[in-house]
């Protein structure tokens, strides 16, 4: 991580926690909800196909600054399918970085190339091994793998959601993510249970035991961007939710930490890691915020 971004980054962070600031600092904007792929555990996808329009979007991203945002994210859909008069997604962030966001990322399917070395973190998703996460998103597993090894830049994260599919391929994407030059980390979620996605969602057991591997391949010298201090919250859903400092932009509706807000009894099954964990950073807790310096130093 750049020293200009750590700086911004402290300070939002600091701010937020001794003031007790409920504004924004981590904001993600939904290009499109339109998706190339029809994955099992995806309940939000190609619900209108719409590429929302450059203006509209840089709007978005101009009023999440303002608001105090520092760390941006694009979502689909698939973002890499967005384009508006001969702009694409990497147009996007190199407008996010010129307007000063301090962290810019990307989560893709990984399906097309990766050529954004402008972004912070492209997360490509990666749920197993060829045989688990071609059951989950369908025969891309390969092109995902030849798209990453193919890419420019060293900036790919692996990015795995845990169900009840493919809990026992933790140690391939750790060993996958290790094992590629162009892939600094792994980061995980469990599987939040949408409507209609019951089925996949891990017990209280099942996400300790998921969390305990984690652990030991952490121990292992596997590069896992994740915070072992928050597990035990993540574990029993005993983090604070929603997360006031997060929000997510689509097509100028904000919603505060996630749009799963408005389906009720969602939060108190969040499987999101990164909301528990800024949730417990924006919180105060000085175990996870430690942990936070060290880990996003290390592979940020």
């Amino acid at each position: 991580m750049k020293i200009r971004s750590f700086l911004q980054l402290s300070f939002a962070g600091i701010t937020t926690v001794i003031f007790k600031r409920k504004k924004p600092v981590i904001g993600s904007i939904i290009v499109t909800d339109r998706c190339n792929l029809s994955c099992r555990h995806c309940a939000v996808s190609n619900i209108t196909g719409i590429l929302y329009p450059y203006a509209r979007i840089r709007a978005d991203m101009q009023n999440l600054f303002d608001q105090g945002v520092r760390v941006l994210l694009f979502y689909g859909g698939e973002p890499f399918l967005w384009k508006d008069s001969g702009r694409t997604i990497r147009n996007l962030v190199i407008e996010a970085k010129t307007m000063g966001f301090a962290l810019v990322n990307v989560v893709t399917n990984g399906t097309f190339p990766l050529a954004i070395p402008e972004a912070d973190l492209i997360l490509v998703s990666l749920d197993g091994g060829r045989e688990k996460h071609n059951a989950i998103r369908g025969d891309t597993y390969d092109r995902i793998i030849s798209n990453i090894r193919n890419s420019t830049s060293d900036n790919i994260c692996l990015y795995m959601a845990i169900n009840r599919i493919n809990k026992d391929d933790i140690e391939k994407v750790c060993r996958t993510a290790k094992s590629m030059k162009n892939v600094r980390a792994v980061s995980f979620n469990f599987h939040t249970p949408y409507p209609g996605t019951e089925y996949l969602k891990l017990s209280k057991r099942e996400k300790q035991d998921c969390c305990s591997r984690i652990g030991k391949m952490m121990d292992a010298g596997y590069p896992v961007l994740n915070l072992r201090t928050a597990f035990p919250y993540v574990i029993r859903n005993t983090f604070k939710t929603p997360c006031s400092q997060c929000v997510i932009i689509e097509n100028g509706k904000q919603w505060t930490c996630g749009r799963c807000i408005d389906i009720q009894g969602l939060c108190s099954q969040c499987g999101f890691l990164f909301a528990a964990e800024y949730s417990l950073v924006f919180g105060g807790d000085i175990r996870v915020i430690a942990d936070m310096v060290r880990t996003y130093m290390k592979y940020l």
